[in-house]
């Protein structure tokens, strides 16, 4: 697929006043973005894959930087990754507030290793809770409480109020490590004493219900103040010694923070999102055009090396 006229000249204008060749990386969301589900797997598209070998042969890093964690990443798609980077993966997870690297192990099986955190202080825990417990005690029980521990071994942990919700929550959400109904005071125990890096609060209630609680929202990610993807995407550039500024970034949500810091903002899919690029800032429809343009930018970064 060719790049359209219009992404091809912005994009040759982020070349030209950029050092991505040298100091810049590629910088992308997952689900919606480079990859997409296909009958239930997820799959990272061909064009995808095609512009990513490129930067890789090049030497570009490539970030990942998503909502998921760590265990959901490596068992997805991890073995596709892994196999285009052949290399550890730098990965930024749950929102800015965990990032490693995803790697073999001797055993030649995916592993995370941890190269920064970001938990949630005990007082950031308390104050969510809080929310959650002004909910129970109105009388609305459709509330989960998803939280994700700093070890990336235990992965996600559910929280109904409803015993008998386990199992219909468990069948749901398949991805989840454990779901419990323990009494609300011994969830806020247990999260209190271990080093929890994002909450997120899912609430099935009407709007006039929710209306009686202030701030409050259907679904929620919580991470430590100041701590989302815009953050862990300028962390992990610092780890990696690239500049934000030189590097290209792919999102498809508003959750996609780190494209307003980056060179060259690509916002994919029919969403209007308000992000711009500190140099230019180009709107594809879909994955296959975003592996067009990787595709393309590598070929242009290599004309411009050769001068």
């Amino acid at each position: 697929m060719a790049l359209n006229a219009e992404a091809d000249a912005k994009l040759k204008q982020f070349m030209q006043q950029s050092s991505f060749a040298t100091s810049g990386a590629v910088i992308t969301d997952l689900d919606g973005t480079a990859v997409h589900e296909y009958q239930g797997k997820i799959v990272i598209p061909k064009e995808v894959e095609l512009g990513l070998m490129h930067h890789y042969q090049r030497g570009r890093p490539l970030i990942l930087n998503s909502l998921r964690f760590p265990l959901s990443v490596i068992r997805t798609f991890g073995q596709d990754w892994y196999k285009l980077s052949n290399a550890p993966i730098p990965t930024v997870t749950l929102n800015g507030s965990l990032m490693g690297f995803v790697k073999k192990t001797e055993e030649s099986e995916l592993a995370f290793e941890e190269a920064a955190a970001f938990p949630l202080t005990k007082e950031e825990i308390v104050e969510a809770l809080k929310g959650v417990q002004g909910l129970l005690n109105g009388g609305i029980k459709n509330v989960l409480v998803f939280y994700y521990p700093r070890d990336w071994r235990i992965g996600e942990v559910i929280w109904t109020p409803v015993p008998e919700n386990i199992v219909p929550v468990k069948e749901k959400y398949r991805s989840a490590s454990a779901v419990t109904a323990v009494e609300f005071p011994k969830l806020q125990d247990q999260m209190l004493a271990e080093d929890i890096c994002m909450i997120f609060l899912l609430i099935d209630a009407p709007e006039d219900q929710l209306m009686a609680y202030q701030h409050t929202k259907r679904s929620n990610f919580i991470t430590h103040k100041g701590v989302d993807k815009l953050f862990g995407a300028r962390t992990m550039a610092e780890l990696l010694k690239c500049d934000l500024r030189d590097s290209i970034g792919a999102g498809d949500t508003e959750l996609d923070t780190f494209l307003s810091g980056v060179g060259l903002a690509v916002m994919v899919g029919n969403q209007h999102l308000d992000f711009r690029g500190l140099i230019e800032t180009v709107k594809l429809d879909t994955s296959l055009e975003l592996g067009a343009l990787l595709f393309r930018a590598s070929e242009l970064a290599v004309n411009k090396a050769h001068g």
